[in-house]
């Protein structure tokens, strides 16, 4: 990180950069003895499939009166989990009863109510920091707000950080689900603790389906499976525990990185399928972690999706990244490794066992040569452009650091309010030595290329100098995005349309420690 001195604007405490590993609400506790994820045995567990949700009934539609739609009821309460078959239960707080949670599906053009039901506990089973903001002592240590991340919902519905229900309390949240066939999820977005939130358990899938979809003959049923990663500390006796920076007055950490990487919910389980094609829904659930995904043996897959749909066409791959919040929609197919057995791997990290039946299965049908049209958007269309800089301060003196996007808190009057239905351009100047997944609520994006640039330069004098070419977006970026990949030392540029509804949203690093030390920004929509 780079270190400059600064002065900090009183609206909230310094940070300590310190890590440990301690717990509690309030007090230093001794860290307790730790599960090494290494010593259990491997591939003993089938990997779960999270159940489609059902509804409970129907309702009136807010935007038609005279139309029904689905209505489901999702309770947050805390659910015991055996992620392993050697460890005890966990206890986590899930949607649904379940982590993940249960996965909700549709369709383009059917809309949804959600009623998101806070049964939670009133006490966190993890060290709060109060000197954070949105997290200030005077609030409910346990507050909870849903976020469809991908989503083009009415800004009450987006889940923004600040619209919290304490325990015993509900949200009812409207999905017009106006958008092309994607692989979206749900997660916690409440100011300040969304960090802790998601750790404890509280995600899970949300699947829109269209025609143009179906029509591709696409892997469906028992060949499509959500994939869905993250990573957690245990103590031995397989209880969550989260890092502290051993302050007990400020226990914020600037990342984290566990060393057990589950796959939905599950450590090291196996998965058996038949020599044919699959179809992976993978989403990056974790906190901080990037993964880097491949299969053993150097076996080629294809991705066909990202966060916001399908590609124009496949794109043959060994391996593909996933920055936190990212989606991957990969193919692999089977046919030719009849009776083996796959890893997939991130690195060093095996995941999850492919066993591959040796008999005779049905066959997959051919690989679409195409997709989907994705249009690229031209430059010309931007009626303004943005120059966004990602910030990162330290304290020399008291080690204090504080994130921030455009060198702007959270609590500042809002600075970016792009036009209903305009197009423009946001410019990322990442100034820190961390890459950020940057992503913006409300709108999906294009990728129009990154850019090398001396960043001590512009820190000191506010000048770009480029040190490189640009270069353009790899074919599985050059679809639709939500979240964006923001190197250090980089610029990276996006050309977004405002689209859908006027009102408060935001945009954020979605490294969730980031999020949490003001590394957010509310951003509106405005009508003319």
């Amino acid at each position: 990180m780079f270190a400059t001195a600064l002065v900090f604007p009183a609206a909230c405490h310094r940070r300590s950069r310190s890590r440990g590993h301690g717990r509690g609400s309030g007090l230093a506790a001794p860290i307790p003895k730790p599960l090494h994820p290494d010593a259990l045995t491997r591939f003993v567990d089938p990997l779960p499939i999270p159940r489609v949700l059902e509804p409970d009934g129907l309702r009136a539609d807010p935007d038609d009166a005279g139309a029904r739609i689905p209505y489901y009821r999702v309770a947050m309460r805390p659910v015991d989990v055996r992620v392993h078959r050697d460890l005890p239960l966990t206890r986590m707080w899930g949607y649904g009863g379940a982590v993940p949670g249960p996965t909700i599906e549709t369709r383009s053009g059917r809309a949804l109510l959600v009623e998101w039901v806070n049964e939670l506990p009133a006490r966190h089973i993890f060290s709060i920091d109060h000197t954070l903001c949105g997290a200030e002592r005077d609030r409910p240590d346990v507050r909870a707000v849903v976020h469809v991340h991908g989503a083009q919902v009415p800004p009450e519905s987006d889940g923004f950080p600040e619209d919290w229900v304490p325990p015993g309390r509900s949200a009812v949240c409207h999905y017009p689900n106006r958008q092309d066939a994607k692989t979206l999820w749900y997660h916690d977005h409440a100011m300040g603790i969304e960090r802790l939130n998601q750790y404890a358990g509280l995600f899970g899938a949300f699947i829109v389906r269209d025609d143009v979809e179906d029509a591709l003959g696409l892997p469906r049923g028992p060949y499509e499976v959500p994939l869905m990663l993250s990573d957690r500390l245990f103590t031995a006796d397989a209880q969550l525990r989260y890092p502290t920076s051993g302050n007990p007055n400020s226990p914020w950490v600037t990342e984290f990185h566990g060393d057990a990487l589950l796959v939905n919910g599950k450590l090291f389980p196996y998965l058996e399928v038949e020599p044919r094609r699959y179809r992976f829904r993978v989403v990056n659930a974790s906190n901080s972690r990037v993964y880097y995904l491949s299969l053993s043996g150097g076996k080629t897959f294809h991705q066909i999706g990202s966060d916001q749909g399908l590609l124009s066409a496949p794109v043959p791959l060994q391996s593909v990244s996933l920055s936190p919040a990212e989606r991957a929609d990969l193919l692999v197919d089977f046919t030719a490794s009849a009776g083996q057995r796959l890893i997939l791997q991130s690195q060093s990290f095996q995941l999850l066992e492919l066993r591959v039946s040796g008999r005779t299965a049905e066959k997959s049908g051919s690989l679409p040569a195409t997709l989907r049209s994705v249009p690229r958007m031209p430059e010309s269309l931007a009626v303004k452009t943005r120059t966004l800089t990602l910030n990162e301060y330290e304290d020399p003196k008291t080690h204090g650091t504080l994130m921030l996007l455009n060198a702007t808190r959270w609590n500042a009057p809002v600075t970016e309010k792009p036009l209903l239905d305009s197009v423009e351009i946001w410019s990322f100047v990442n100034l820190t030595e961390d890459a950020h997944p940057i992503h913006l609520h409300l709108v999906r994006f294009q990728i129009l290329d990154r850019q090398l640039f001396d960043a001590d330069e512009y820190k000191m004098s506010g000048t770009m100098r480029p040190t490189g070419d640009r270069m353009l977006p790899p074919a599985n970026e050059a679809g639709w995005k939500d979240t964006v990949r923001v190197d250090p030392g980089t610029v990276t540029r996006i050309v977004v349309r405002f689209e859908g509804y006027a009102g408060r949203y935001l945009w954020h690093c979605h490294v969730l420690e980031h999020a949490a030390n003001e590394m957010m920004r509310p951003l509106e929509v405005v009508r003319l």
